[in-house]
């Protein structure tokens, strides 16, 4: 064991230090990995269970963070070691034979369970300070730490001293549920979930969508039942079994609005290719939406325009369309129409009547318009599969040539280091 009063430990050291109990073993922490429990089974099958004092907190959250493994916590029921259940548990305690430490719990979805030897998160205790804590963490650590007390006094002592950390025992129900639920919804893979995390401060996918407001390009569908009596020569660029809703070159084009968020998407939001998709700085996050709402107030106004002028534009194509199929309607009346009049002579009026009716399901109307423009944007994370790319880094580059990539790369590649065949939600490292 070592004497340093301040070291590195995880879950390789444990194991390491486990392998070497000659009395006794305690574990307690959120969860366990299966290193240091195969090295507690090992110790049990040399000394016996009941010299193994094992709590952990038994939720799949805590296996999610990547704090413990179900495997490793079957391995010890399986070995008939008892492992109770101490809710919110988040210290590390470990006590082999007389030697104690106090450590800091690896959480896998956030750093892989490899510590270098001068990042420690661990204090070594006294003999006297593990067994002051061993008589205060359970009824079986107590016991424990009264069989190695040193005197009678001492074992007095503890015997005095009251439990102060509730356990309970892990219900064959409870533990078939969290294993049921972690298999439909397996763990994140912790070494992919870490490269991940190295590119989200940075990055973030977005797509700016500008809807309802292109009514240049609108078209009506003209009812099936007027639509085949024939074009005019002079429509025939407007007229056919739809027509254009207004002019392409009505000043109520949405093209200035089109055109400004194009500005914006170039500068904001460069695109790493087709396979990746628009990307945003996430330090120029609050500038991107800056723009956005100052173009959000331009669309104001153009709806306001809209509002005010459209309807004489909608009359208009309206009138365009009845003139149009009037005398088509008067040389070749259709039945649908006949059925509606009192007489045999169809008049122009009866007609245009008639065709106004017709359209009045296809043409909207301004405030209909008006509802449907919308100027949204749609964040997405960053994904491993894309990050993952061989592309990725060259694109990144391309698009925003200011930054340096290669420190973020690095850091991206080091943590996914131990990335493996390992089955989703395990971890090497």
């Amino acid at each position: 064991m070592t004497s340093q009063l301040f070291l590195s430990l995880d879950s390789e050291l444990i194991a390491e230090f486990v392998d070497k109990a000659e009395r006794s073993v305690c574990y307690a922490a959120p969860g366990i990995q299966q290193a240091p429990a195969d090295a507690v089974v090992r110790f049990a099958r040399r000394h016996g269970p009941e010299l193994v004092t094992v709590l952990l907190d038994f939720d799949e959250r805590v296996m999610r963070m990547g704090f413990g493994d179900l495997a490793a916590v079957t391995t010890l029921r399986d070995a008939g070691i008892a492992v109770r259940s101490t809710s919110g548990l988040r210290t590390g305690f470990l006590v082999v034979d007389d030697d104690g430490y106090i450590f800091t719990p690896i959480a896998r979805y956030l750093e892989a369970d490899r510590r270098e030897p001068d990042a420690p998160n661990a204090m070594r205790l006294s003999p006297e300070q593990a067994r002051e804590a061993l008589s205060r963490l359970s009824p079986a650590a107590k016991a424990v730490a009264v069989a190695m007390a040193k005197t009678p006094e001492e074992q007095q002592r503890i015997r005095e001293q009251a439990v102060e950390v509730r356990s309970d025992d892990i219900p064959p129900a409870q533990f078939a549920a969290v294993a049921q639920r972690l298999e439909e919804a397996p763990p994140v893979r912790f070494d992919v979930a870490r490269q991940v995390r190295v590119f989200e401060p940075y990055l973030q996918y977005v797509e700016p969508h500008l809807t309802g407001a292109a009514i240049q390009r609108r078209k009506l569908a003209i009812p099936k039942i007027i639509q085949n009596l024939g074009a005019a020569e002079g429509a025939q660029s407007r007229f056919n079994t739809t027509f254009d809703l207004i002019e392409r070159s009505s000043e109520l084009s949405s093209k200035h609005i089109e055109d400004a968020l194009e500005d914006i998407r170039k500068n904001f939001t460069p695109s790493l290719g087709k396979d990746h998709g628009r990307v945003l700085l996430k330090a120029q996050k609050p500038l991107f939406e800056q723009r956005l709402d100052e173009l959000r107030a331009k669309l104001e106004e153009f709806q306001a325009t809209v509002k005010a002028k459209l309807k004489g534009s909608l009359d208009a194509s309206r009138e365009e369309i009845i003139a149009y199929y009037v005398p088509r309607v008067l040389a070749n009346p259709p039945d649908k129409f006949r059925g509606q009049l009192l007489r045999t002579d169809p008049t122009e009026e009866d007609a245009r009547r008639w065709l106004r009716q017709q359209l009045e399901s296809v043409i909207p109307t301004a405030d209909d318009l008006i509802k449907k423009m919308e100027l949204k944007q749609t964040y997405k994370d960053v994904t491993f599969e894309t990050l993952n790319k061989p592309d990725f880094l060259q694109s990144l580059r391309e698009a925003f040539s200011g930054v340096d990539w290669d420190k973020a790369y690095s850091e991206f590649q080091a943590a996914g280091e131990a990335k493996s065949s390992a089955k989703p939600g395990s971890d090497p490292g």
